[in-house]
């Protein structure tokens, strides 16, 4: 299981430093990505999307929160937590 989410976290680190950051630094696995400004709503929506595509899970809109998705981190433990 630590390989999977280890490829899942490499995975979305590259997705969203590659297209979706707007902060000139490397975004890292504890980043905050909402609150520092690095994803706006637009960034958000575009990670969902590749959740859904890449893990095969539907991300509930009400599940959005900072709790979730403040930190890659987060975004690997909700995906966890959808895939069993």
């Amino acid at each position: 299981m630590t390989q999977i989410v280890e490829s899942v976290s490499e995975r979305l680190l590259g997705f969203i430093n590659a297209e979706i950051s707007a902060s000139p630094e490397p975004i890292e696995i504890e980043t905050d990505l909402l609150l520092t400004g690095a994803v706006d709503s637009l960034g958000v929506v575009r990670i969902t999307q590749w959740l859904e595509d890449e893990l095969g899970f539907e991300v509930d809109p009400v599940e959005v929160t900072l709790e979730n998705f403040q930190t890659v981190s987060k975004m690997v433990g909700y995906a966890q937590s959808k895939l069993g």
